[in-house]
């Protein structure tokens, strides 16, 4: 079981290639690749902003995303909520802290580009 952040959902369903060797690896290697609804939250935001820019709207994105084998799309719970409050983490971005949260509950591997992730939180692949 592996969680992915958010920048790795976008890059590994919609520009693969920016996964490095280890982290796509790591995606092809797990049964259950496991996506906080708060990454469909924040992909949302982004798209809506002009951040990113989806080839298909984000309803039919987060469709295609529950048909992919071996995905999870998990929601936030309150203990993931607590979890996040208890972070030793100066960090603010409440999806960070929740993906971050999410991974280190299930005890996984964290994919993700974040260097200020991957800095806290160790058992992180990139």
């Amino acid at each position: 079981m592996i969680v992915l952040d958010t920048n790795a959902v976008v890059y590994w369903t919609l520009d693969p290639h920016r996964l490095t060797p280890a982290a796509a690896s790591a995606l092809d290697d797990e049964d259950r690749r496991l996506v906080s609804s708060i990454s469909i939250w924040e992909i949302g935001l982004k798209a809506k902003r002009g951040f990113l820019k989806l080839p298909l709207p984000i309803e039919e994105f987060v469709i295609r995303l529950k048909r992919v084998r071996g995905v999870e799309i998990m929601a936030v719970d309150d203990t993931t909520w607590l979890r996040n409050l208890d972070l030793d983490w100066s960090h603010r971005d409440p999806a960070d802290r929740t993906i971050v949260a999410t991974a280190d509950l299930l005890g996984c591997p964290l994919v993700t580009s974040d260097e200020t992730i991957r800095s806290f939180y160790r058992n992180s692949i990139w």
